[in-house]
């Protein structure tokens, strides 16, 4: 018999790690050619690594909530053969980095993991810890406090293994002062008490309550938007686009698209298109910041927030946005859009975004105040279109007339983009859609 080493796949460019939430095979099944055996999750994107081989799972290398780097074996399958597995790819030694206590720290993990009512409770916190962090946290009495106060150097500012150590290593030295807990307790019991008040309100649930835990991806939304509060000073412009050119135009050729090039034709691809060449009329609305500076994007990549399946939302990324046409356009938005619906989307679809496009029109909304998408600086939100009564200036005379009219909501990072500028680019979406050739070819 044979042992294959099934190793976590490249992902994309610029993803390094991921981590497992849920193993859809166990000891001891027998794994078809391509079936799922793991499903993994890399910031937003969930996806499954598949089996190269057919066999037997005989062993699993990583439980879940751990972090695997890519190129990690994950798992081992015994097939049919002969031949020896490959020398298993382990965790990074850290002999020359670590701390000289690692070794004794870690004898203390398992020990620490059978502790009861003296672990930290790390769900008070809203930022991700490793399986073996949070041991050495417990094994050393490290407070959820004292391991927040960490500057981690994994991807995301994440606590990594060594960071941990390292800060133990610099507590013994007298480098930290680590607090009694006694101390902790007698210096914040006012305050902790008022906290707690606030804090147990909300959650007191009756019998007939329900509580519903937060999913990893409501997690991750909740926190990238608070994140996105504290860092940018939100402003909003709003300015309304008369559409009835495009709603007519798109209503005579669909048919005639769909039966050309396969694909439905939606508002959105128009839209994408306006946006696009606005941001090239306006650059400094295609940036981002970094610290004290400002990083300004060669390349128009729009994010399209679509939907998964769960009702969250996600953030695809249609690149280089401003060099497709209509019909390639149309494409790369329903690709995109199904992916998104099917939870196929690889985590270089939703990478490198310069701006982001919000339909909050699909659920009858006619304006919003999206939340910006860091570390981007802008957001459009597209609101219903509504039939509505509109005056309408012609050389004879003005007069009322039936039209199709739309809002355009714009989110803008005031720190780097003044109202001049995030009104301008507005109205820039708002010409090329009021100036839409009715006489267009697709």
């Amino acid at each position: 018999m044979a042992k294959f080493e099934l190793k976590l796949p490249k992902m994309g460019e610029s993803v390094a790690e991921a981590t497992i939430t849920t193993w859809l095979k166990e000891v001891g099944d027998t794994i078809e050619l391509d079936d799922a055996v793991v499903e993994i999750a890399t910031d937003k994107v969930d996806s499954e690594v598949p089996s190269e081989v057919e066999g037997v799972l005989i062993e699993k290398l990583f439980e879940v909530d751990d972090v695997v780097q890519v190129g990690q074996a994950i798992a081992i399958i015994e097939t049919e053969g002969e031949g020896v597995v490959d020398s298993v790819v382990e965790e990074v030694t850290t002999s020359q980095e670590a701390p000289k206590e690692a070794v004794e720290i870690e004898t203390q993990i398992e020990e620490a993991t059978e502790v009861v009512g003296t672990t930290t409770d790390f769900s008070e916190s809203s930022k991700f810890y490793s399986p073996l962090v949070k041991n050495i946290a417990t094994a050393e009495d490290i407070s959820l406090n004292e391991l927040e106060s960490i500057s981690g150097t994994g991807k995301d500012g994440r606590v990594t293994k060594n960071d941990i150590l390292q800060f133990v290593e610099d507590r013994k030295n007298g480098k930290i002062v680590a607090k009694p807990v006694k101390e902790e307790v007698q210096v914040k019991a006012v305050p902790v008490k008022k906290k707690e008040v606030s804090k147990v309100t909300p959650v007191v649930a009756s019998g007939e309550d329900e509580i519903i835990e937060m999913t990893r991806m409501g997690k991750l939304i909740a926190h990238h938007m608070v994140e996105s509060i504290q860092k940018s000073a939100h402003v909003q412009s709003f300015i309304e686009a008369d559409v009835t050119n495009i709603w007519n135009w798109r209503k005579k050729i669909k048919a005639d698209f769909m039966k050309r090039e396969g694909e439905n034709l939606t508002f959105t691809p128009i839209f994408m298109e306006a946006v696009a060449k606005a941001l090239k009329d306006f650059p400094m609305m295609n940036i981002s910041i970094s610290g004290d500076t400002i990083i300004k994007k060669k390349n128009i990549n729009l994010g399209m927030a679509a939907a998964l399946p769960d009702g969250n939302l996600i953030v695809p990324v249609i690149k280089n946005a401003d060099q497709l046409n209509l019909v390639g356009m149309t494409k790369a938005v329903n690709d995109l859009a199904n992916r998104a619906r099917n939870n196929a989307l690889k985590p270089d679809d939703i990478q490198g975004g310069t701006y982001t496009v919000t339909n909050v029109g699909t659920f009858g909304s006619i304006m919003g105040t999206p939340i910006i998408n860091q570390p981007q600086v802008g957001i459009l939100a597209l609101g219903a279109i509504r039939k509505v009564p509109a005056v309408i200036e012609t050389p004879d005379g003005d007069f009322i007339g039936i039209r199709y009219k739309m809002f355009l909501s714009h989110s803008y990072d005031h720190r780097v983009v003044n109202g001049a500028l995030g009104g301008q680019f507005v109205q820039r979406v708002q010409e090329y859609l009021e100036a839409w050739d009715v006489n267009r070819e697709f």
